[in-house]
C-alpha cells in the first residue's frame, strides 16, 4: 500500500499565510526588502499597492513610503518590471534576471509581434520603422539619463503618432505609439521605469535605460521561481501556480519536479510543498490587517475559497468584472470585509460576516494604524470594486 500523504488543513495554510507573509503583528518586517523577498514579488500594476502592501507588513508605526523609494530609485535593491501574466512587479533586484528569463522573455516575445502585427493593421508602419523609432528613443534616453514619455516625444516625434487597434472589431480604439513601444521595451528590459512624476501613488513614470540582466537557461529560472514562490505560497495546486506565473502546464510540472516538490492532501485535492515543508506552523496571535487593492496575498492563489468565504455576494462585492481584487479586511487570515477611504481621506470598512467583539477591536486598531502613516494621503484603487466604490461614496 502507498503511504498516505501529509495533510496540511485550511487552518494550517492561514497560520502559514500568517507567519510567512508578515502579517501577524511579531511575524513584521523590519525592511521593505524582506517584505518584498518573502512574497516573491510585490504587485505593482497600481503603483499604490507597492507601498500599501508593505506598509501593512512593516514593523513600527512609521509608513514605508520613504523607505520604498529608497530601495527602489536610491539603493536599487528592489526593481518594478513586468513578470507574470503580464503584470508589472516589484521584485527584489537578485530575482530580476529569474523573472525575466522564466517569464518576461516569453511575454516580450509575444508583446512585439502582436504590436507589429497591430501596425500593420491599423497603420501606414511596419516593424522597420517601429525599429527606426525604438533605436531612436534609446539613443535619447542616453543622452537624457532619464526622461518621460513626453520629454522623449520632444526628441523624437515619432512617438505621438497613433494606430488603430483591432481595427473593424467592437475593440477598435486609437493608440499612442508611445505607450505601446516604452511597455515592449520594459518587458525586454531595454528601459526601466524610475521616479513616478507625482507623489507616490501617481502611475506615470520616467523611464531609464535598464540595466543588463545575466541570460538564465529558462528551466533553471522556472525551477528557481517556483522554489521561492513555493516558499511563501505552499501548499498550493498546480492551478494556483499556471494561474500564479501564466506559464503552461508542462512548464509548471517540469519545475515542480525539478524542485522535489511533494504531493499533500488539502482536503479538497493535491497541494504541493518543497521537501521537508509539511511540518505545523505554530499558531500566531489573533492579527487583523488592511491590505490593498491587488495585495499578493489576496492574489497568492487561483482557489480562494479557505481565506474568501466563497458566498458569491462577497465575491461580487470585493472583486471587479476582470477579477482584480480590491481593498480587503482580514482576520486571522481570512478576508472579513473590505475598506476604502473617502473624498476627505477618511477611512471606512465594513465587514461582511460578523467576527466578534475581538475581531472588530483588532480592525480598529488596525485602521488607526494605517490611517496615521497615510498622513492625510488618499489613495483611489486604479481598478475599483463594488465594495470600495459604496464605502467612499
Amino acid at each position: 500500500m502507498a503511504p498516505s500523504r501529509p495533510c496540511i488543513t485550511a487552518e494550517e495554510r492561514r497560520r502559514r499565510l500568517a507567519v510567512r507573509h508578515h502579517l501577524a503583528p511579531a511575524a513584521r518586517a523590519a525592511t521593505v526588502e524582506v517584505v518584498a523577498g518573502s512574497l516573491t514579488a510585490l504587485h505593482g500594476t497600481d503603483p499604490a499597492t507597492v507601498h500599501l502592501a508593505a506598509g501593512a507588513r512593516l514593523t513600527g508605526p512609521a509608513g514605508p513610503v520613504a523607505a520604498m523609494e529608497r530601495a527602489l530609485y536610491e539603493d536599487r535593491t528592489l526593481v518594478r518590471m513586468h513578470g507574470m501574466r503580464h503584470t508589472v512587479f516589484v521584485v527584489p533586484t537578485a530575482l530580476a534576471p529569474v523573472v525575466q528569463s522564466s517569464t518576461t522573455h516569453a511575454v516580450a516575445a509575444r508583446e512585439r509581434a502582436t504590436l507589429v502585427k497591430q501596425l500593420k493593421a491599423g497603420s501606414a508602419f511596419d516593424e522597420a520603422w517601429l525599429t527606426d523609432v525604438e533605436e531612436s528613443v534609446l539613443a535619447a534616453l542616453e543622452r537624457r539619463g532619464e526622461a518621460t514619455a513626453a520629454e522623449l516625444a520632444q526628441d523624437e516625434p515619432r512617438l505621438r503618432e497613433r494606430f488603430v487597434h483591432a481595427p473593424g472589431t467592437g475593440y477598435e480604439q486609437l493608440q499612442s505609439v508611445s505607450s505601446r513601444l516604452l511597455r515592449l521595451l520594459g518587458t525586454e528590459n531595454r528601459v526601466v521605469r524610475g521616479r513616478p512624476l507625482g507623489s507616490w501613488t501617481s502611475s506615470q513614470f520616467r523611464w531609464a535605460i535598464a540595466p543588463a540582466l545575466p541570460e538564465l537557461p529558462v528551466a533553471e529560472a522556472q525551477s528557481t521561481l517556483v522554489r521561492h514562490w513555493l516558499a511563501a505560497y505552499g501548499p498550493a495546486t498546480e492551478a494556483d501556480l499556471k494561474w500564479w506565473t501564466g506559464w503552461r502546464v508542462t512548464d509548471v510540472r517540469r519545475a515542480l519536479g525539478a524542485v522535489g516538490a511533494l504531493d499533500v492532501d488539502l482536503g479538497d485535492g493535491t497541494g504541493h510543498v518543497l521537501p521537508g515543508d509539511t511540518g505545523p506552523t505554530e499558531a500566531p496571535e489573533p492579527w487583523a490587517a488592511f491590505l490593498p487593492a491587488l495585495d499578493p496575498t489576496a492574489m497568492g492563489w487561483r482557489r480562494r475559497d479557505w481565506y474568501i468565504d466563497p458566498d458569491p455576494a462577497h465575491h461580487a462585492a470585493l472583486f471587479d468584472r476582470s477579477g482584480n481584487i480590491g481593498p480587503t479586511v482580514w482576520w486571522n487570515g481570512a478576508v472579513i470585509g473590505g475598506w476604502a477611504q473617502r473624498p476627505d481621506g477618511e477611512l471606512v470598512w465594513k465587514t461582511l460576516t460578523d467576527p466578534g467583539r475581538e475581531a472588530l477591536a483588532a480592525v480598529e486598531a488596525e485602521a488607526a494604524r494605517l490611517h496615521s502613516w497615510l498622513g492625510g494621503t488618499r489613495v483611489t484603487p486604479r481598478f475599483r470594486t463594488p465594495l470600495e466604490r459604496s464605502l467612499s461614496a
